[in-house]
């Protein structure tokens, strides 16, 4: 088969790098991609943004079988189902599903009406409502401009002054642009003994029929060491969860995944993908931070590179709806990715600059945002490069990793060095 995978960054070179393990995989084209997905795909230089443009390259390749559609993007906007107008197959959901994630408010209230366990929340187009509303209810408190934000539209307010400047960020300044338009204000979860919430991410499969969670994987958000600093699209993970269980994924099942398909196939919106769900575990009970309708960047990092079963047989029967045939099986151990920054990301940062990458041993290096001018490797993004690592547990996985990323370098590189530390207690 050939397969085309839409996106350009670490996501969708660690998706390219499970296909090409994949016997029944011959070859591989990914549009845009970057330098890493050039070394095992052929890049196609197309805006994946532009639907026309995209549909015209597919039709003038008939020999490329399926087509994966990575970002939240692409599928917000119904690539998928202008594709399968086409009569191509595809791995993602429609854009009638992608909504869980495109719209925070419709989120909300498909959880509030079907009792999926989540914060208290309200929606407001209006400032002046949402402001009253935020004074009324104190911090700390949780701000999520209602769109689609590279995975930085979210504001946890620690003070009443923190909340009203980020609510005038979010609607009045459009820090988020047209996401802000909407706002999402909800309370902030508590962990146990009244901690800050321990949060997991579970991607799972489904075809709307049946779904299985893949191993859990923890993100690290914030742009520096200790949780601290801005909110980024993700500066490392780490997988499995330590504080996961065997009776914590038959209660997630039982009280958040199953109701969650259900409710979006009662709404009429089959979801048809990798459907991620950003857990929190609170003083009453796991709880819903969020959805994504495709895979996590960079949770993907850690997941695939840990799953034993052939990635096409499983797209395959999600597509025809017969993923409960599929038997998905995991390695033992553990994987870590830390990812390698430009200085001043998520803000400000530079381009261009060249990367030297040395002895990086048994790791793997998935690239994110990198390109090749004049035939030098260089920087063409915020997050630049993922370090991947395996090892029996994290501390093992985390040794390797760092001890890779030591041996890559670029002027004002900047990356976390506690991955794979939080919830190490369980």
């Amino acid at each position: 088969m050939n397969v085309l995978v839409i996106g350009n960054g670490g996501r969708e070179h660690a998706i390219l790098l499970a296909l090409k393990k994949s016997k029944r995989v011959e070859k591989l084209y990914c549009m845009k991609g970057n330098a890493g997905t050039a070394e095992i795909a052929e890049n196609v230089d197309i805006d994946y943004m532009n639907t026309e443009a995209v549909k015209d390259y597919v039709s003038a390749h008939p020999e490329i079988d399926y087509i994966v559609v990575a970002p939240d993007d692409p599928l917000a906007a119904g690539l998928v189902d202008e594709l399968e107008a086409m009569g191509k197959r595809c791995f993602g959901p429609n854009k009638a599903a992608a909504i869980i994630e495109s719209s925070k408010a419709y989120a909300k209230e498909l959880m509030k009406k079907y009792k999926i366990p989540t914060a208290e929340s309200e929606t407001f187009e209006s400032y002046d409502k949402a402001l009253e509303y935020i004074r009324k209810k104190g911090a700390p408190i949780v701000l999520k401009a209602d769109g689609l934000a590279l995975g930085k539209g979210v504001l946890v307010c620690e003070t009443l002054e923190q909340a009203e400047e980020g609510l005038k960020e979010i609607m009045l300044d459009k820090a988020f642009g047209t996401a802000g338009n909407k706002t999402v204000i909800e309370e902030r979860m508590r962990g146990l003994k009244y901690t800050p919430g321990e949060e997991v991410s579970v991607l799972a499969f489904t075809d709307g029929k049946t779904i299985v969670p893949m191993i859990t994987s923890c993100d690290h958000k914030r742009a520096n060491d200790g949780d601290i600093g801005l909110n980024t699209g993700g500066m490392g993970t780490f997988s499995p969860c330590p504080f996961w269980t065997k009776k914590l994924e038959k209660q997630v099942m039982k009280t958040i995944m199953v109701p969650t398909m259900k409710a979006l196939n009662a709404e009429g919106r089959k979801f048809k993908g990798c459907l991620y769900f950003g857990l929190m575990r609170t003083d009453k009970g796991m709880k819903v931070v969020e959805y994504n309708s495709r895979f996590g960047d960079p949770e993907t990092q850690v997941v695939l590179p840990m799953l034993k079963t052939d990635l096409m047989d499983i797209f395959e029967a999600v597509t025809e709806e017969r993923l409960s045939e599929v038997k998905i099986e995991w390695e033992d151990g553990a994987c870590v990715c830390v990812v390698l920054a430009s200085g001043g990301y998520p803000e400000k940062y530079e381009k261009g600059k060249e990367i030297t990458i040395g002895d990086i041993g048994d790791t793997t290096v998935v690239h994110a945002g990198t390109a090749i001018k004049d035939g030098k490797l260089v920087t063409n993004g915020g997050r630049v490069l993922g370090v991947v690592a395996k090892g029996k547990d994290i501390e093992e996985a985390r040794k390797k990793a760092y001890s890779a990323a030591e041996n890559i370098s670029w002027e004002n590189m900047h990356c976390r060095k506690d991955i794979g530390i939080k919830y190490r207690e369980g």
